[in-house]
């Protein structure tokens, strides 16, 4: 009988142990959750928002045969002479329009649009001003930079620890939480209504939001870039072989915040000329001015596209050189909607004077990590299909719902007319604690700002809270 005892107080412990790190975590986190699952529906439904603000120059009719792309970017030149055309983006409807991106000297980055039929200039779209790059930026940065980043990690990262301890305290060990798990009870009050809500659903929604985490966080600026997709990059030498490499990576050819290239390929270093490499290695002449001494032509960009067809790129992007040294890009990226399979993904760069193929990088290609990051952001971004975008916004709505249940949930339990936060109740027992530690170290050093945050709280607990009365009576 006292056997029992003791491990009814020990489950007793564990669980207001787990509760105390669930509660502490979710107060950080759950405005994080609901902006990101706000912003996330916006980005969810870019196109259809795109097309409705811009349908007059969006839309077109459709007719039997297109223009070269070339000439459709003369009359982009023509219209905006003061410009550098940066990218070709050909449309994957008949009766839309394409877009050709430009750029100039200040940074300000338009998409003007072009009915393929007649090469003519419809209109333009500041790339600045859509829903997509403000719903984007406060997605990623909070609109604040790298600093918001790491906030938005952080955050993500503590999604973890609410994740593990949350389930921890839904899957049912008593007869209390036996009579809760899988079920809404509607009669039984409010409190216990919004519990059911929140502990059901964020539970059968567990390994969704899992996903959504990890996939969201392999674009964060320490976990993603500094840990996963630096170990994930492709080891240029041994891939591009003895061509030419660049000081540029290919994030250098996103615009804005926009993702158009592959994850693992963003830290990669770009290809250069073979062709103008080697004349001036035949030469001996090196600078800016070795373009015109070597009267070298561009390759015409129709020629490059119709390779690029006849190797299967059917709905894609070209990105054009930026300089003398620079190729032509033609990518199709499941991360930035240019395909729905990422198995279709390929990147592929020509020699801009020869049309030669220096790289071509596809799906094979890939490391198992960048596979599977391309497949998971593919259905974070509800790019497999409609009941796929469908889905992510019931996932959205969901998360938002368990994020308002949980503050409700506080704000109903929390002592009246007290001046203490309504912590749940400690209970002290050493191994407790020990097997506690265990699980935040271990969440701590998978995830570096997690951990940092966690040793960050627990310096200040021992440097201010352990030293104030007021403050521990409010904490406890």
């Amino acid at each position: 009988m006292e056997q029992t005892s003791q491990k009814q107080q020990t489950a007793k412990v564990r669980y207001f142990l787990t509760w105390r790190w669930h509660f502490y975590a979710g107060l950080f986190v759950v405005p994080f959750m609901i902006m990101l699952s706000l912003t996330g529906i916006v980005m969810l439904f870019d196109d259809e928002i795109e097309i409705a603000r811009y349908e007059q120059i969006l839309s077109i009719a459709a007719q039997d045969s297109a223009k070269p792309v070339s000439q459709q970017i003369t009359a982009v030149k023509e219209a905006y002479p003061f410009a550098s055309v940066t990218q070709f983006v050909a449309s994957n409807q008949a009766d839309v329009a394409n877009r050709v991106s430009i750029r100039y000297e200040d940074g300000r980055s338009l998409f003007i649009t072009v009915n393929p039929y007649t090469a003519t200039v419809l209109g333009e779209i500041d790339r600045s001003d859509s829903w997509y790059q403000l719903a984007n930026d406060i997605h990623g940065t909070l609109l604040i930079g790298q600093w918001g980043d790491y906030l938005i990690e952080v955050a993500i990262s503590l999604s973890v620890l609410l994740l593990v301890s949350g389930i921890y305290m839904w899957l049912p060990t008593d007869n209390a939480s036996k009579a809760g798990f899988m079920k809404i009870r509607v009669s039984s009050g409010t409190r216990i209504l919004v519990r059911d809500i929140h502990t059901n659903l964020g539970g059968v929604l567990s390994v969704v939001l899992l996903l959504f985490i990890l996939s969201g966080l392999a674009w964060a600026g320490v976990w993603g870039a500094k840990m996963v997709q630096g170990w994930n990059t492709f080891p240029t030498y041994y891939t591009w072989g003895e061509k030419p490499k660049s000081d540029l990576t290919h994030a250098s050819l996103n615009h804005g915040s926009e993702e158009e290239l592959p994850w693992n390929l963003e830290l990669a270093a770009l290809p250069e000329s073979k062709v103008l490499a080697e004349a001036e290695d035949h030469s001996g002449h090196h600078g800016e001015e070795s373009f015109e001494q070597h009267n070298l032509k561009t390759y015409p960009l129709d020629d490059v596209i119709e390779k690029a067809k006849l190797m299967g790129f059917t709905q894609f992007k070209v990105f054009m050189p930026r300089s003398d040294t620079g190729v032509y890009t033609v990518a199709a990226n499941s991360m930035a909607g240019d395909v729905i399979d990422p198995r279709d993904d390929r990147t592929t760069h020509f020699d801009q004077y020869s049309g030669e193929v220096l790289v071509d990088v596809t799906w094979q290609d890939y490391s198992v990590v960048a596979k599977l990051m391309a497949a998971g952001v593919s259905l974070h971004q509800g790019d497999v299909s409609i009941v796929n975008k469908l889905l992510n916004v019931f996932f959205c709505l969901a998360f938002i719902i368990i994020s308002i249940t949980g503050v409700v949930m506080w704000w109903v339990r929390r002592p009246k007319g007290r001046a203490t936060l309504g912590v749940p109740a400690r209970f002290e027992q050493e191994k407790i604690w020990r097997s506690g530690l265990v699980t935040v170290l271990v969440v701590g050093l998978c995830f570096p700002l997690a951990g940092a945050t966690i040793a960050g709280v627990a310096l200040l607990d021992w440097l201010i809270v352990r030293r104030s009365e007021r403050l521990q009576a409010y904490l406890a």
